[in-house]
């Protein structure tokens, strides 16, 4: 993020930032002293207090997971089985069906089994962690045991899924971005709030300990007044791709790892290009006989089309590519760091949007893709003195300029996001570390990126240590001392865990009776921090960035009020 910090001004940023976190009471010892970490706490975990859950007790939430692929083998690979425990599983890709029980080598992709143990995919007069496989969700949803499904299916099909599955009534974590479009958004807000059924959308920087940590830095005014913001999240797939069948062994016979005749082959290492295995084509045909229809219209039935059944098949290991399926580098890159930008800036929803997106690298005879391979956004936010900025100020002229970049051909730089203020800069790097730096102060000597910051200024908030509140406070660094997080050595939690398990938390305690009902404006029971109305918000902004750079190239989008109401129908596609 910042390109010439040297070793030493690095060293001098995180321990300015654990500096500020002490002074607001971010750390263990003052946390114990205020009490807040007790009996409730999971396991002894400051996170489960700070973020206001508590253990299940020996009784989870029964779930399916509905969508096996890369995000869902991520989210296996972290969830607690004390809170969520998954009895089914669907997914209509063979190959998808045996990763997601036998994970990965390495990485975070689990497996059910390294979870359950090795006999979870097979039912037995003695298995008690058997985990049934579907190629047909609706099949799972008549599971009158599940209580909650898990959706991490390509972006097209989130509503659709959703919406059923709380017709069948589960209740809903699907993954984000929430929908294809702002129609269907508002869609399921109205279905759950029918239904009586918890809406939930794993936007998990929600959950994140280091973004708690960063958030009540920049709540306490040591930043001064912030008025841009740089996010970017830059990837190189410039390099050539070699198929090594090894790397599919464990999946498929060695006949089968290969790749599948009549579908294009990458050129390019990409992980959004990948091949089509011969293995996996040749059980989606099985399947489809078993059906007793030909392939192309089994895909059809899918969500997945093609002119052939190789070009269905390639949409749907690829879908991330395709306009109807995906919904392109905003989607799945930008719609995390722009919700971060919105939050740190007092959870405001921008004024406005101009884009650029262009395919200026990938061509149709290298990983060809309908999306673009480089974004570039510049998004307008209310300041905290603007009309529409926290405050409610009367400065229509206060507005914080927010730049966002996604290219596909430059590495160089890790991603995340700069906050820059008039007293201070604060870089959050990959999710895992944060530096803080103070402005020069010109009747000072010295150079700002070694200088220590001066707390006295620092505002303690009072209201931190509330567990209500979206992005945490006080207990977070006792959460990552005792999870893995900031300034332990240990890993640093991303939020999927804490996200599933406040999200089974939620189930279980809550009241069909109560529903969605209201009292003083606030919401009578408990839901996830990131539910349907919020990640409206995080979709709209995604969305109309998207709208800005193809429909609008280089005009400026205004963000309409009417779009964040979910009982109105207008929606930014149908401006």
């Amino acid at each position: 993020m910042a390109i010439d910090l040297k070793p030493e001004e690095r060293t001098a940023g995180e321990a300015n930032f654990k500096k500020a976190t002490e002074h607001l009471g971010l750390n263990r010892r003052d946390f114990l002293k205020a009490g807040i970490l007790g009996a409730g706490a999971v396991g002894g975990s400051a996170a489960a207090m700070w973020f206001g859950y508590q253990s299940l007790q020996g009784n989870p939430v029964r779930a399916g997971l509905i969508g096996a692929g890369d995000e869902g083998g991520v989210l296996v690979g972290e969830h607690n089985p004390d809170f969520l425990k998954f009895v089914a599983v669907c997914d209509i890709r063979p190959f998808n069906q045996k990763r997601i029980f036998d994970g990965e080598p390495a990485g975070l992709r689990k497996g059910f089994k390294k979870i359950y143990g090795g006999g979870c995919d097979r039912k037995g007069p003695f298995s008690t962690n058997y985990i049934e496989t579907f190629t047909d969700y609706k099949k799972l949803l008549e599971r009158q045991d599940i209580e909650a499904v898990v959706i991490a299916l390509p972006l097209h099909l989130h509503a659709k899924v959703a919406i059923e599955a709380m017709k069948a009534g589960k209740h809903v974590l699907c993954e984000k971005l929430m929908a294809r479009n702002i129609t269907e958004c508002k869609e399921m807000i109205r279905v759950a709030r029918e239904t009586k059924r918890i809406l939930s959308i794993g936007h998990q920087r929600h959950y994140s300990l280091l973004y708690s940590h960063a958030h009540e830095v920049v709540k306490s005014g040591i930043l001064g007044d912030i008025k841009h913001i740089r996010a970017l999240w830059h990837r190189n797939f410039s390099w050539p791709y070699a198929h090594d069948p090894k790397k599919f062994a464990a999946y498929f016979d060695a006949a089968d790892c290969v790749q599948m005749p009549g579908i294009m082959e990458p050129k390019i290492r990409d992980g959004w290009f990948q091949p089509v295995l011969k293995g996996d084509y040749d059980g989606l045909a099985k399947q489809a006989e078993e059906a007793g229809i030909d392939l192309k219209e089994y895909l059809k039935q899918a969500g997945y089309e093609g002119k052939t059944p190789e070009e269905a098949v390639a949409q749907l290991v690829r879908w991330r590519l395709y306009e109807k399926t995906g919904g392109g580098l905003m989607a799945e890159l930008g719609s995390h760091q722009l919700d971060a930008c919105s939050i740190f800036l007092g959870k405001v929803k921008p004024l406005s949007v101009t884009g650029v997106g262009t395919r200026s690298f990938f061509n149709k005879d290298r990983n060809p893709r309908e999306i673009d391979d480089h974004v570039f956004v510049t998004l307008e936010f209310p300041g905290k003195n603007h009309p529409r900025g926290p405050g409610g100020g009367r400065d229509a002229h206060d507005v914080v300029v927010v730049t966002y970049s996604s290219i596909s051909t430059n590495g160089f730089e890790p991603y995340g996001e700069n906050l820059m203020g008039t007293r201070g800069t604060m870089l959050v790097e990959a999710e895992q570390k944060v530096y803080l730096f103070t402005e020069k102060d010109p009747t000072k000597k010295g150079d700002p990126k070694t200088m220590e910051v001066d707390v006295k200024a620092m505002k303690k908030d009072d209201s931190a240590a509330d567990s209500s509140s979206t992005w945490g406070g006080p207990s977070a660094n006792v959460a990552a001392a005792q999870a893995g997080g900031a300034g332990t050595g240990g890993p640093i939690s991303r939020g999927y865990r804490e996200e599933m398990e406040d999200f089974a938390y939620c189930v279980r305690n809550w009241s069909n009776s109560a529903g969605y009902e209201k009292q003083d404006g606030k919401y009578r029971q408990r839901l996830p921090r990131c539910h349907g109305e919020v990640a409206m918000a995080d979709a709209i902004i995604a969305l109309t960035a998207n709208l800005a750079m193809k429909e609008k190239r280089g005009q400026r989008v205004e963000f309409k009020p009417e779009w964040f109401d979910f009982e109105k129908d207008e929606a930014p596609e149908k401006a």
